[in-house]
């Protein structure tokens, strides 16, 4: 997408979140954010209020994606464990895309102790991790994998997977994209859920 085709209110944003990912979050500040957007800081409080405003809307356009991306895989007619491959998969694929969107699960600490976006971040986590349990509690009660872990523990088993392998891109420099690195890692999990069944 071209610039022309992106509001300046967008962009800004889309360098807040390069900001983040280059120097992390403490690094974000209307000084910092004017200079990459080429524009006087009083021309910046034209768009926003303040960092904590934009620091609002990064979670917002954080967690727009997962919304769409979590009903649409909800109301596919697949097995509940092929819901959560297909949620970390297409997670991976969309930070492979847009590398610097990784930086925002990494600062979820950061995130959580500033009030402006606490209560925003938390809501992005619980949602997420809240669709990987309850698919793997309807996965366990309908015999479609083994009941060796929990729900709440195979959740983290697959949501600390994902985290982990942000992790590594940013200190590793991974070449290989998410897909790569994951895939195949989910699938040997997802046949050891299903190995007993004959799934």
């Amino acid at each position: 997408m071209t610039n022309s085709f992106v509001s300046r209110k967008d962009r800004i944003i889309a360098s807040a979140i390069e900001i983040i990912s280059e120097a992390g979050l403490t690094s974000l500040t209307t000084k910092t954010l004017a200079m990459k957007e080429n524009m006087s800081e009083s021309l910046l409080y034209r768009y926003f209020g303040g960092i904590d405003e934009v620091l609002v809307e990064v979670i917002d356009t954080f967690t727009k994606f997962d919304r769409g991306l979590l009903a649409t895989i909800e109301a596919k007619e697949i097995s509940h464990l092929d819901k959560v491959i297909e949620f970390l998969r297409t997670i991976g694929t969309y930070y492979d895309g847009y590398q610097e969107l990784g930086a925002i699960v990494l600062n979820y600490e950061e995130f959580l102790h500033n009030v402006n976006t606490r209560e925003l971040i938390a809501n992005c986590i619980w949602m997420r991790t809240d669709f990987v349990r309850r698919q793997f509690k309807a996965a366990i009660e309908e015999g479609e994998i083994i009941d060796t872990f929990s729900p709440e523990e195979l959740s983290d088993i697959f949501m600390g997977s994902l985290s982990r392998d942000l992790l590594n891109r940013r200190i590793q420099y991974e070449s290989k994209t998410h897909h790569e690195v994951t895939k195949p890692m989910m699938d040997k999990l997802a046949d050891m859920l299903r190995k007993d069944r004959g799934l």
